[in-house]
């Protein structure tokens, strides 16, 4: 496998595309292009809120709007045994531990002085073994996994937001349902690829300490990252269905090509005409607000 440096793009399949989206894949696709790097495109379909007829299309729309990748499309639920091997060799070096609390046992757990506003209380990180197991009968439900850590926040470099300090609290890594969480899974994915260079919605930006650190606990690079504006609808919301034509088959190709060009301030026919003019010096900081003709 190529693991020469690499930007991607990653959607989960959800929902089908709507404009911000595709908008977020297209400069993902020219902060790639633009420094000599592969181009990749990953479904995140883990989540059993996901659906495969609409990852195809996903890959459809993209490929209709001029987005390239240079090597066929990965599925994230064809590399299940990738996420179980790190698992396992986190849990080796004791740095797993069960957690058997619900979103509402977090909500109204105390928490120390020095906590960060939202982070893990540390609830279960150092009970007994049997405390674990009254835990695991009175709730009667599979624990998930947390990474032990020995930080409240990391900071990484952004290209966009310049140094971001976020909270790295133990987080989940396995949920209970045994599913690897999205902040493991967008890790290994990434290093086993070759990705270095992360450009996403900037919704994604607190998660990135997290993942950074856990990359660099696992002794991967760290990547690059680029946190873009999103597209807000006239409210200032984040884009939905409900905002009218929003998806590709509703504007069309070429409609929404020029849409995404006008928004970006460097009018063009092609994706080619596009990367000519790119410079991310000049990109927009603030989201664009979107407004269906």
């Amino acid at each position: 496998m190529d693991l020469s440096p690499a930007g991607r793009f990653a959607p989960s399949p959800s929902a089908d595309l709507h404009i911000g989206n595709l908008r977020t894949a297209v400069l993902a696709w020219l902060f790639a292009r633009s420094t000599g790097r592969r181009f990749l495109l990953r479904v995140e379909d883990l989540d059993d809120r996901t659906f495969t007829d609409v990852g195809a299309r996903q890959v459809e729309d993209l490929a209709a709007i001029g987005v390239t990748w240079d090597e066929p499309v990965e599925w994230q639920t064809t590399h299940r045994a990738r996420y179980d091997a790190v698992i396992d060799r986190l849990t080796a070096d004791g740095l797993l531990y069960e957690c058997y609390c619900s979103r509402k046992d977090i909500a109204h757990a105390p928490r120390a002085p020095h906590a960060p506003q939202g982070a893990y209380p540390g609830t279960c990180r150092d009970l007994s073994e049997a405390e674990r197991a009254q835990r695991r009968d009175e709730t009667g439900r599979p624990p998930a996994l947390r990474l032990r850590t020995d930080t409240f926040v990391y900071t990484v470099t952004d290209l966009i937001h310049g140094s971001y300090m976020g909270i790295v609290d133990d987080f989940v890594v396995r949920r209970g349902d045994g599913v690897p969480a999205y902040n493991l899974a967008v890790v290994v994915d990434d290093a086993a690829s070759g990705i270095d260079q992360v450009v996403r919605g900037d919704d994604l930006l607190s998660s990135s300490p997290r993942q950074a650190y856990l990359a660099r606990l696992l002794g991967y690079p760290e990547p690059t990252y680029a946190h873009v504006p999103l597209v807000l609808n006239e409210d200032g919301a984040r884009l939905a269905k409900r905002d009218g034509a929003v998806t590709l088959a509703e504007i069309g190709v070429e409609r929404a090509f020029a849409q995404i060009t006008e928004s970006l301030g460097w009018p063009a026919t092609t994706m080619d005409e596009l990367l000519a003019q790119f410079d991310p010096e000049r990109l927009p900081r603030q989201p664009w607000i979107y407004r269906p003709d």
